[in-house]
C-alpha cells in the first residue's frame, strides 16, 4: 500500500481520543528497549500492545497479538516510519489499523490543555499537560492577563491556547530549572517582552556554581506577581532544587513546581547534592504542612501515572488529601523521612546535566538535541 493512501493518525487526535476514554489498541512496534525506557500510557481505556517490527512481520500468525479486529490499532515507532509498513502489513490482514504521524518524537512535543474551575481571581485556570513527558504547566488568567507557569520549548502551543483564552500575557514564571525538560520561559518572555521570574539560587548552576546566562526577575519567599485582579506569592520550598518555588494564590491554588506531586516528593539527587537536599525537602515539607490550608488545591509540575488523575483527568489534589494519603507527605519524623528517600535512590538519565545547564543559557542545543536530551517521561519524582 503505498504511503500517500495509507491512513494516518495526527498524535495530538490520538491523545485527544485517549484522553476522552475511547477504547483505542496501540501497538509500538520499537525495539523492547526503547519501548521500555518510555511508551504511550495515556487513558483509562488504552489497550497497549508492544512487538517490534522485525518479529512482527515473521509471524505465522499475527492473532497471537491478540488485537481486536472490531477496533482501532494506532501503530507507532520512533519517528513514524516504520510504522507505516506495520500499518500496511495489518491492513492487509484486515485490521483497522493507523499510523501514528511523527512516532514517538512527535507524541513527546503534544499538550492537552485542561480547564480547571475558575476562581474569584481567576476567569481561566489551564492545565497543559504534556503527555508524553507526564510534564505539566498552567496558564493563568484574571482580566485577561495571563501568567504563565513551567512552559515547554514549544512556544506556540501556548500562544494558541492564549489566543483561545483573549488574553494577554503578563509574565512567565520557572518554578525552578528543570532538569527534564527544556523550558520555553525564557523564549516566552522575550517573545510577549514581559518579565522571567525565577528564584535566584536556582539562577547558577548546582554542579560547579557557574552563573546562568540569563536575564530574570528575582522571585523570593514572600515576593507577589500581581495580574489583572489576582496575586500569586512565592513561597521558597528548597529541596528539589536550592531554588524552587512553589506560587500561592489567595484564592486556594498551590502551583508546587516539582517540590510536591500528588502521589510522591521531587527527588533530591539530581545535581549530586542528595544528603543535603532531602534536609532542605524536609524543612519545606513541614512548612507546608504547618502553614498551608487543607483546602489548597495542589497543581504540579508532573505526574508518574494515570492514577494521579481526577475524574475530569485534570492532575490536581487538595493539600489535605495530599498530606493523608501521599507516600512522603504522610511521614512525620525527619529521621524516617530521610531514610524513605535513601531507600528509593535510582539513576536518572545523563542528559540531565546537559538540559539543566541548557536552561541556565549555559549550553546551546538544537531542535534535534533537544529532541534527542528530552526522549521519554520524567524521571522527577522519588520512587
Amino acid at each position: 500500500m503505498p504511503d500517500s493512501s495509507l491512513p494516518q493518525l495526527p498524535p495530538q487526535e490520538l491523545a485527544e481520543r485517549l484522553d476522552r476514554g475511547e477504547p483505542l489498541q496501540v501497538l509500538d512496534v520499537r525495539a523492547p528497549d526503547k519501548v521500555d525506557s518510555g511508551h504511550i500510557a495515556l487513558g483509562s481505556e488504552l489497550d497497549f500492545h508492544a512487538q517490534p517490527n522485525s518479529k512482527l512481520f515473521a509471524m505465522p500468525d499475527v492473532a497471537a497479538l491478540r488485537l481486536d479486529a472490531a477496533r482501532p490499532i494506532a501503530v507507532i515507532c520512533g519517528r513514524g516510519n516504520s510504522s507505516k509498513k506495520a500499518t500496511a502489513f495489518l491492513r492487509e490482514r484486515g485490521y483497522e489499523a493507523y499510523s501514528v504521524i511523527g512516532g514517538m518524537a512527535a507524541w513527546e512535543t503534544v499538550y492537552v490543555a485542561r480547564r480547571l474551575s475558575p476562581t474569584p481571581s481567576f476567569s481561566h485556570v489551564v492545565q497543559l499537560d504534556r503527555v508524553g513527558k507526564g510534564a505539566l504547566s498552567y496558564i493563568l488568567v484574571s482580566d485577561g492577563d495571563a501568567v504563565i507557569i513551567d512552559p515547554g520549548r514549544h512556544v506556540a502551543r501556548y500562544d494558541a491556547v492564549l489566543t483561545e483564552l483573549g488574553a494577554t500575557p503578563a509574565a512567565v514564571v520557572d518554578t525552578h530549572i528543570h532538569a527534564d525538560y527544556l523550558s520555553g520561559a525564557r523564549a516566552a518572555a522575550a517573545r510577549w517582552r514581559v518579565p522571567y521570574f525565577l528564584h535566584p539560587d536556582d539562577a547558577v548552576s548546582p554542579y560547579d556554581q557557574t552563573p546562568g546566562r540569563l536575564t530574570y526577575e528575582p522571585l523570593r519567599d514572600g515576593d507577589t506577581i500581581a495580574f489583572g485582579r489576582a496575586t500569586l506569592r512565592a513561597a521558597h520550598v528548597p529541596g528539589h532544587t536550592l531554588g524552587s518555588n512553589a506560587l500561592l494564590a489567595d484564592d486556594g491554588l498551590a502551583l508546587t513546581g516539582d517540590f510536591l506531586f500528588v502521589q510522591s516528593i521531587g527527588r533530591p539527587d539530581l545535581a549530586g547534592h542528595s544528603e543535603a537536599w532531602a534536609k532542605l525537602l524536609w524543612h519545606s515539607l513541614e512548612r507546608a504542612r504547618k502553614t498551608w490550608p487543607g483546602d489548597f488545591l495542589v497543581l504540579p509540575a508532573h505526574y508518574a501515572s494515570e492514577g494521579e488523575r481526577r475524574a475530569d483527568r485534570a492532575v490536581a489534589a487538595r493539600f489535605d488529601v495530599i498530606a493523608a494519603t501521599n507516600a512522603a507527605a504522610v511521614i512525620q519524623d525527619e529521621r524516617v523521612f530521610l531514610n524513605w528517600i535513601a531507600d528509593r535512590a535510582t539513576p536518572f538519565p545523563e542528559a540531565y546535566r546537559t538540559i539543566k545547564e541548557a536552561n541556565l543559557g549555559l549550553v546551546d542545543t538544537s531542535d534535534s538535541d533537544a529532541e534527542a536530551l528530552e526522549s521519554g517521561p520524567n524521571q522527577c519524582a522519588i520512587g
